[in-house]
């Protein structure tokens, strides 16, 4: 039958042509099916956000978020929650925009500037005479993936959508009843006197039976547990390790050097003076051309004495900033000026004089003055460098390969892990003790939870076979495998027994502190000149004398309608405390500018729910309807 079919492909085709043609005739083609349709999840002043857009979103957020901190479990990022959080920034972002669009609202040049030379890495990259180095700005931005325009734009819009809210925050007050709550309650002050019955002081009295110990191992058991542990060994593949497994070619590094040799170095920078005429865009074109004629003249003055070229740039160039240096503009390197003025300067020879430049700025005549060339390294200099940065751009390019031979690997010979490490040239570790929760020292693989999570899997612990291999970072996988498991359980009294006396010890100790204390608390009550008390001093929140937390709170807390006050104070293991309230030490004066701080970081505590109360409003006003249930 197919043999037929061969013979007579060209018969079938006509007949399948007729019979598929005469189908979208009377059906017709449904638009969707060329064109992706994606449900609405939310309607913010008429404007649709789409299902698609929300994906969108939410995937370029979790990229971000991995990419700094490469630990993060996925499976939090996936969660329905995480996604809706994004849908929720989505719509702030579009109210946003929205009320500042309603409002005319916008950010000037001046703001633009300003709020760019608050940016650190920005600001850095000023020379020494105040100018932005342009071309390293346009790198710093195109490390963000974005141009220096798209740059700008974005920040200019932050800016706008920063007053939106900000209208409402900077109309907010605090009123002085506010105000002097606050400060009494962080600056109010106690005169106290205390004294400690420290469960230390009371251990020697603690006389424990083997009885008691027993006793008391019996009753918290929880206190001597282990945890579950496992032997495991384990196997790191990343682009280091690729990168240690790589030979480079002599002729690939000789070609790297050839290709790198002007970055490495340095660009030639090159030194000019020019005279312009000014002639912007929206000039006439009769008067461009008057213009360019006046250039051509100063030329042809030019062309018969190259000599006069800086006096003539004094008399007659229309650069105010360099006029009077006789056109000297300076060493510039590429990218630093308008493209026509780039090319015909770094296309003249030192000393030559070009023909008349036209930019946007104008006609300019052009002078080469000097031409720094940077030192050229030779190979043999660059050669540990070279072999470091192409041996990590092509471990970067080699690295999705050998992943997939590592992920082949572990899987196929699941049983070992030496397998993989000898054909991959890796190392296989182990580690004894490794509980299903990263411990606080932990590096590597056994501080991912992911791993982790794979290790400890119900497969792993009962086939101990390799567990698959595990993305735990950026550029970096592992696998394991169980050797040895032991499961949480309750250690025998022997192993545990010099723990359980100290822990006995201790309670019993903070018992017998605190029965004094209180014994002595009531005996004081009854019979204050008979107490037996530190040295007075004065404590406040922001002045705890030494004094723990808690002795603090008891003083601040205490009824001060009748002095003195009394208080006693549960330190846990540590004891026991008497707290006697002599008086209320009068609160520190406040330095102007401090209180006019706190004032306004109060006001913009206060602005907090009416920030957001504000948007709520705007909400309401732009109609924002989400149509996909919170979950």
């Amino acid at each position: 039958m197919f043999e037929a079919i061969r013979k007579h492909s060209k018969f079938v085709m006509i007949l399948l042509f007729l019979l598929i043609i005469p189908s979208f005739i009377f059906v017709g083609i449904d638009q969707n099916y060329f064109s992706e349709s994606s449900p609405t999840v939310a309607r913010v002043d008429g404007h649709d956000i789409k299902q698609s857009d929300w994906d969108n979103a939410h995937r370029m957020e979790s990229d971000q978020m991995r990419a700094a901190n490469p630990e993060l479990d996925a499976k939090l990022l996936d969660s329905p929650q995480a996604r809706y959080a994004t849908l929720e920034r989505m719509v702030r972002d579009r109210v946003l925009v929205a009320a500042a669009q309603k409002m005319h609202l916008t950010a000037s040049d001046a703001q633009l500037v300003r709020s760019l030379q608050q940016i650190p890495a920005i600001a850095a990259l000023k020379r020494a005479d105040g100018t932005l180095d342009a071309e390293a700005y346009r790198a710093l931005v195109g490390a963000q993936g974005m141009t220096p325009e798209g740059f700008e734009a974005n920040l200019r819009s932050n800016l706008a959508l920063s007053q939106v809210l900000g209208s409402a925050i900077n109309s907010s007050f605090v009123t002085d009843s506010q105000l002097k709550l606050a400060m009494d309650a962080l600056y109010q002050r106690r005169e106290i006197q205390v004294a400690q019955f420290k469960a230390s002081d009371f251990a020697a009295k603690v006389q424990p039976t083997p009885e008691d110990l027993q006793a008391y191992y019996k009753a918290h058991p929880d206190r001597f547990q282990q945890a579950e542990q496992a032997s495991v060994e384990y196997v790191v593949l990343d682009t280091a390790s690729v990168q240690a497994s790589m030979v480079l070619n002599e002729d690939d590094l000789r070609t790297y050097y050839q290709e790198n040799l002007s970055r490495i170095a340095g660009q030639e920078e090159r030194r000019a003076s020019h005279i312009l005429i000014n002639a912007p865009k929206d000039m006439s074109a009769d008067d461009r051309m008057k213009a360019r004629e006046q250039a051509q003249a100063l030329l042809a003055q030019l062309r018969k004495d190259p000599s006069s070229f800086a006096a003539l740039a004094k008399q007659s160039s229309q650069d105010s900033g360099t006029a009077q240096s006789g056109g000297d503009l300076g060493f510039f390197g590429r990218g630093a000026m308008v493209k026509p003025f780039e090319d015909a300067a770094y296309a003249l020879k030192k000393g030559d004089i070009s023909d008349v430049v036209e930019s946007d700025f104008g006609f300019h005549i052009i002078q080469l003055t000097d031409i720094k060339t940077p030192p050229q390294p030779s190979f043999a200099e660059l050669r540990p460098r070279l072999e470091k940065e192409l041996k990590e751009q092509q471990a970067q390019r080699r690295f999705a390969e050998v992943a997939e031979q590592f992920a082949n690997g572990v899987y196929e010979q699941a049983d070992n892990l030496q397998g993989v490490a000898d054909k991959l040239k890796l190392t296989v570790r182990k580690a004894e003790g490794v509980t299903r929760v990263p411990a606080g020292d932990a590096q590597g693989p056994l501080a991912s939870p992911r791993f982790l999570e794979a290790l400890f899997s119900s497969e792993s612990l009962e086939s101990k076979r390799n567990t698959d291999a595990i993305e735990i970072g950026s550029g970096v996988m592992a696998a394991g495998r169980i050797l040895s498991y032991s499961p949480a359980h309750t250690l025998a009294f022997d192993e545990v027994a010099d723990k359980v006396r100290t822990l006995f010890v201790a309670q019993k100790a903070a018992e017998l502190a605190r029965e004094e204390g209180q014994k002595q608390l009531a005996a004081w009550k009854a019979q204050p000149a008979a107490a037996a008390l530190g040295n007075a001093v004065v404590v406040g929140r922001d002045q705890s004398q030494s004094l723990p937390r808690e002795v603090i709170d008891a003083a601040l807390h205490a009824p001060v309608d009748a002095l003195p006050a009394w208080a006693g104070v549960d330190l846990g293991n540590l004891g026991y405390a008497v707290v006697k309230v002599n008086a209320v030490a009068e609160r520190p004066a406040q330095d102007a500018q401090i209180v006019a701080a706190q004032k306004q970081q109060l006001a913009q505590w206060w602005a907090g729910a009416e920030g957001a109360a504000y948007y709520e409003t705007l909400k309401s006003r732009f109609k924002v309807q989400i149509k996909v249930d919170r979950p």
